[in-house]
């Protein structure tokens, strides 16, 4: 018998609870910076060295951090489920944590492209400067989808979800298009567990929701071992 098919949403609040500070503040700003300053192309053709070191500071920062219990948990899913993360998340904590299939919509910290050719991509754990080019002599940018910019895996995370037989979002405020609008993909039949401990759903919004008003830490092993119970 085939497994069921899992989709896993993650947002900020997943990387949070290992000690990642979000990008964005309360009050809009992510490290002090305006967001249009750090994030987008306009930005970085105005001031290069200030995208390049937001982003080699993130990147320090990752490299000092480790899963949390609820990535963990995502893994110990794959042992009775078939299991795809999309992540809106630029950390690769996923995948340290051992997950096997993960999509990142928003570009990853330890990667790097060309400022010419967006398909050659590097992998990049060191900090990134002017003058760090690609083999045609390019400037290399953040691998990072910019405001402004196409979500390239979109198209990908749509067919990933159009597959599922649950759908898990985690820690996410569901105000990031086009990835909140991943949870319209499924069908009305499909069960969607929300886990945030400040949900921004209302049971209302989708058919078959169930909110878990925790953090992911919590929230998380605690749905997987629901899941699990569901099947004996």
């Amino acid at each position: 018998m085939s497994k069921k098919k899992i989709v896993v949403l993650t947002g900020a609040g997943m990387s949070a609870e290992s000690g990642l500070k979000t990008f964005r503040d309360s009050n809009g700003l992510w490290e002090g910076h305006d967001v249009m300053e750090v994030a987008s192309p306009q930005g970085f053709a105005k001031n290069p060295e200030l995208v390049l070191d937001f982003y080699n500071q993130r990147r320090r920062q990752l490299l000092e951090v480790s899963p949390n219990a609820g990535h963990h948990a995502l893994v110990d899913l794959e042992k009775h489920f078939e299991v795809s993360i999309v992540t809106q998340n630029v950390d690769n904590l996923h995948e340290q944590a051992g997950s096997s299939h993960v999509v990142h919509l928003h570009g990853e910290l330890f990667k790097v492209r060309s400022t010419q050719d967006e398909t050659r991509v590097l992998e990049w754990k060191k900090d990134l400067i002017l003058g760090d080019v690609d083999a045609n002599g390019h400037q290399l940018r953040p691998h990072i989808v910019w405001f402004g910019e196409m979500v390239p895996m979109m198209e990908t995370a749509a067919q990933i979800t159009q597959l599922a037989d649950i759908l898990i979002i985690i820690g996410t405020s569901m105000q990031v298009y086009p990835a909140a609008s991943l949870a319209n993909y499924v069908t009305g039949q499909t069960p969607i567990f929300f886990v945030d401990p400040k949900p921004n759903v209302r049971p209302s919004d989708f058919r078959n929701l169930t909110i878990i008003s925790q953090t992911a830490v919590e929230g998380v092993p605690t749905l997987v071992n629901h899941l699990f119970d569901t099947m004996t």
